[in-house]
């Protein structure tokens, strides 16, 4: 990946609605060459879609849990029916396969405590495949990004 493919990934980042025109003037190329690259590394994947970030406060969703889970058994099947069935629940924004003494991390998004504890009272603990499960309650977001550190992460291959 070149020097101009990080850095239009970079202001993409910052900002997926900015026309091909204005972005290929802040990386200081034409638009046509511009267009082809942000194409490019859409149908190699890279860049994967294009969304809207949305204010959880404004939208009245207050509460944010990191939850902890352990599997009644770690076999395949009871860990391939967990991950099936954690999927199709939009309060759970994130979910991690993890090392060490939980099997799972799920980052929970509900609009108060009551809603928290009536997910985790009638969706997660109606899951047999679970044993154990531990809310750690978010108090104060310090810092909360989508955007990858790809300005200090990818190095770009010699000769380019």
């Amino acid at each position: 990946m070149s020097k101009v493919d990080r850095q239009i990934l970079g202001v993409l980042q910052s900002d997926a609605a900015i026309s091909t025109a204005d972005l290929a003037e802040r990386v200081h190329m034409s638009q046509s060459p511009c267009w082809r690259r942000v194409n490019r590394l859409q149908e190699s994947g890279v860049i994967r879609g294009q969304v809207a970030l949305l204010d959880r406060q404004l939208l009245g969703m207050e509460v944010v849990v990191f939850a902890t889970v352990n599997l009644t058994q770690s076999g395949r099947q009871n860990l391939l029916a967990f991950e099936a069935d954690i999927i199709h629940h939009p309060e759970v924004l994130e979910c991690y396969t993890m090392t060490g003494i939980w099997d799972y991390v799920l980052k929970i998004v509900t609009r108060d405590i009551r809603h928290y504890e009536d997910f985790v009272r009638n969706t997660l603990n109606t899951m047999e495949m679970i044993r154990e499960l531990h809310s750690h309650m978010a108090v104060t977001e310090i810092k909360n990004t989508t955007a990858l550190p790809i300005s200090t992460q990818l190095q770009e291959p010699d000769g380019v």
